[in-house]
Formats: structure tokens, C-alpha cells, sequence
């Protein structure tokens, strides 16, 4: 028996539509980032391990795919670990490359290697999939696109500011109004961290925070005390979890909970600069929003913390997320090189833009125009009228086979081509063409220069 096709969970077959679709969101993001002057890069789907791993938090690393070694891989097998079933330790002998968990990691590793190469500051966008062994949901995929932008080489706020314009940009051309760019900053969280007396337990604190629009305070306030944070601090907290009102009330406030912290006072200072920028120049559809228990859960973060909302009418996760992140090059040996960026979540925006009935009606550019095929003769007179028509930008192509007119009309209808030519003897005598409309079944016979002018 034949074994029945099946893809790995998490991944998805996209048809022709869905490719369309996803190819308009992508060329929108493209367009965008172009026009605010990034340059595209693409790095190896895979890495060595030692380039990922210890960089997204315990969280990130159990979900990096590993790559087995080629060839015998247990040859060179840690014997005690294979023998006492510790799969971390076994790991690190049998596997020493993975599939990339995100494009920024794989990005300062490619700043790191190519430095002398690179012109500073440098913008840089990139397009490519990502794999995370993660639980499969909606929304949520082990293999995705990111899309996304950074500059390396400034620690200039103005590119905040020009961050929170460009996702403005991007969702306005989408047509997708109401999302909200929320911003947080994680010399806020060190703060906060101090006052409450937690800053030994600093990731411990923000990725429990993190979690609170998903489980609820009560259930963030548990997970903090297992993870050792005193109920001291936890009540000490308590403003954070009803903060609310305008981004310049929340300032305030902030003000008042961190005034003991010069690390929160730092945080609170470039939150307003970026607030301020933002107010002055305003945004098209989007809305910048203050989040204090924003956090993302990921170590490299060091300023400015950013996720993206879709708009309320849609139950979804983020469509977007980024920050700052002051130190990730230092990792690769290459201190003192500050970094901020942005990712776009593609399939999620797939999902709200057709939730939304957002795509155009023209997103998939079907084939105008079939050429029916009556036989070699003929057929080879069609292509000669296709290959004018294809230089002039009209997407046209020839049936196959000289199969029976009906099959190839059904084709035509099956595949939405809203035009058909026939081209038999006749035609070819009088260098003519009979050109049908397969929606009201109109016919007509034109010239090779009318039918050209016809289809364009």
C-alpha cells in the first residue's frame, strides 16, 4: 500500500492564491523598507549552534530544531550522556548546527564577520523563513517568514522614531487601520526589577510579565513567587498591573515608582523623547500606546521594547515586535556596536488581512488570455500572437494539447481565465483572431494589434 503524503505539523502547502497574497504583503513591506533606505541581506537558513544557543533565554533555546551531524552521528556520541539519557548534554556531541530561531541573532553574527565590509550605520531589511519547534496554534507555525529591519551602528533615538513611522507606513498601505504600536523599555524593567528587590531575577521577572495578557495577573503574580521574587515585591508591583490613561499620564506615574532607580529614570527619559517625536509628527492610522508589562521574554533587549497589535476586532497575537538591543554584537567579539530593529509577522498579518477582507480583488494576477490549441499548425501560429502579447506585460499561454474544445473551455472557466482566443484556419487565412469573453460569452475578431490593445 502507498504511503498516504502527509507535511510535518506547524507547516503548511500554499496554493497559488495564498502565494499571491502573501507575495502583496511582502512587496508592500519590501516597498517600505526601500523607501526609509534599508539595504537587503540573506544569511544561511541554518547556523552553528554555538551562534543561537544561550541567546533567546532558556524559553527560546528548547525551541531551536537541532540538526543531527552527518554520517555516523553516535560514533562521536557523549557516551555518559547517551548512557544516562541526558538529552541536553547528548545534544551538544551529536548535533552542532541549527535551524535559525529568528533573522537578528543570524544578523549581528553577519555585522560581526563582514564589519570591514560595512558602511556605519548600516540598515539593513531582511526577508527569509525562521523555524521554532513550538506547540502549532492559530497563528502560530514552526516554520514562518520574518521580515525584518535593523540599523547597527547608532544609538540615536531618532531611529525609534523612525521605526514606529514605518510600521505606520507599512499597515496604512495595507489598509489595515487601527493597530497599535505598543512600547515599553527595558531600563524600565531593570527599574522596577531594583525597586522591588528582584534584580538578581531580572529575566525570571520580565518573561513572567510578559505573560500577563495571556494568563492573567493572579497566575503571573504565582509564577513570580515560585521563581523566588518576594510577595514584598510582588505588592510593590501592584501600580503596574492597573496602570492606565494617556502615554504622558503613564509617564508620570512612572515617574513616582521609579524615582529611587537611575537606570528606570534613563528608561522613562527615552520613552518620552520618542513620545514626544511621535506627537509632532504624527501617524497616519496607527496608534503608539505605552506598555509597561511589555517585555517579549528575550535577554537581548536593552532600551526600547516594541510589539504590534492587530486592531481590537481581531483575536490575534502580535503582528509585529522589536527593540533595542545594545549589546548582541559583543556576544560575537565585537563590543560597543548598538543595534535597534523591527520583524513584521507575515502569516499572522496574512490572517487579519483575510479575516479582514483587506487583500485587493487584483492581488492575483491571473493568466488574460488562453489560446485554444486545434493542432501543430495552429498551435505554433498562437505562440507567435503569445510572444508579442507577453512582451507587452499580458500574461497569456497556449492549452497543451489539441484536446476536445469543451475540456479546454473548462479549463479556461476552472481557472477563472476571463478571456479565450481561437485561432483555426479561417483565422490564420485572414490573420485574424477570435477573441471570446468567457463571462458574457461575447465574441469578436481583432487584429494582433487590436487584440494586444483588447488585453492591455
Amino acid at each position: 500500500m502507498a504511503q498516504k503524503p502527509s507535511i510535518p505539523k506547524g507547516t503548511r502547502d500554499f496554493n497559488p492564491e495564498q502565494v499571491a497574497k502573501r507575495n502583496y504583503i511582502f512587496n508592500t513591506i519590501r516597498g517600505a523598507f526601500e523607501t526609509f533606505g534599508f539595504q537587503p541581506i540573506e544569511t544561511p537558513s541554518f547556523e552553528n549552534s554555538e551562534t543561537l544557543m544561550g541567546k533567546y533565554g532558556d524559553e527560546g533555546d528548547r525551541l531551536i530544531f537541532k540538526i543531527l551531524n552527518s554520517g555516523d552521528y553516535l560514533s562521536k556520541a557523549d557516551e555518559s550522556a547517551y548512557n544516562g539519557k541526558d538529552s541536553n548534554k547528548l545534544t551538544a556531541s551529536i548535533s552542532e548546527k541549527a535551524l535559525r530561531y529568528d533573522l537578528t541573532v543570524p544578523f549581528a553574527r553577519y555585522v560581526v564577520q563582514h564589519q570591514n565590509e560595512i558602511e556605519f550605520p548600516f540598515k539593513r531589511y531582511q526577508i527569509q523563513p525562521v523555524w521554532r519547534a513550538d506547540r502549532p496554534q492559530k497563528g502560530r507555525f514552526r516554520e514562518f517568514y520574518q521580515c525584518d529591519a535593523d540599523v547597527v551602528g547608532s544609538d540615536s533615538l531618532w531611529q525609534e522614531v523612525e521605526f514606529i513611522q514605518l510600521y505606520d507606513t507599512v499597515f496604512s498601505a495595507l489598509k489595515l487601520d487601527g493597530v497599535a504600536i505598543k512600547i515599553n523599555n527595558r531600563k524600565i524593567l531593570s527599574g522596577i526589577a531594583e525597586v522591588i528587590g528582584a534584580s538578581d531575577k531580572l529575566i525570571d521577572f520580565t518573561v513572567a510579565l510578559d505573560k500577563l495578557d495571556k494568563i492573567g495577573e493572579e497566575k503571573v503574580k504565582e509564577e513570580m513567587l515560585s521563581k523566588g521574587i518576594s510577595e514584598t515585591g510582588i505588592k510593590k508591583l501592584q501600580p503596574l498591573f492597573t496602570l492606565s490613561g494617556s502615554f504622558e499620564s503613564q509617564i508620570e506615574s512612572l515617574k513616582g515608582i521609579l524615582d529611587t532607580s537611575e537606570e528606570g529614570k534613563k528608561g522613562i527619559d527615552e520613552l518620552a523623547f520618542i513620545n514626544n517625536a511621535i506627537n509632532e509628527l504624527g501617524l497616519s492610522t496607527a496608534k503608539l500606546q505605552l506598555d509597561v508589562t511589555l517585555a517579549r521574554g528575550l535577554n537581548y533587549y536593552t532600551g526600547a521594547i516594541f510589539e504590534v497589535a492587530a486592531p481590537k476586532t481581531i483575536q490575534m497575537g502580535s503582528i509585529g515586535g522589536g527593540g533595542r538591543y545594545d549589546d548582541l554584537t559583543g556576544i560575537f567579539g565585537m563590543p560597543n556596536m548598538s543595534g535597534v530593529g523591527i520583524s513584521f509577522g507575515l502569516d499572522r498579518i496574512y490572517l487579519v488581512l483575510e479575516e479582514l477582507g483587506l487583500f485587493p480583488e487584483t492581488v492575483n494576477k491571473n493568466v488574460e488570455v488562453l489560446f485554444i490549441n486545434f493542432g501543430n499548425k495552429e498551435a505554433l501560429f498562437c505562440l507567435k500572437a503569445i510572444k508579442q502579447l507577453r512582451l507587452k506585460g499580458v500574461n497569456a499561454e497556449l492549452y497543451p494539447d489539441s484536446a476536445k474544445m469543451k475540456k479546454q473551455m473548462n479549463h479556461a472557466n476552472k481557472r477563472d481565465i476571463p478571456f479565450v482566443v481561437l485561432l483555426g484556419k479561417e483565422e490564420i487565412n485572414s490573420n485574424m483572431f477570435t477573441l471570446k469573453d468567457m463571462v458574457s460569452g461575447e465574441q469578436s475578431k481583432l487584429s494582433l494589434i487590436d487584440l494586444i490593445s483588447k488585453l492591455k
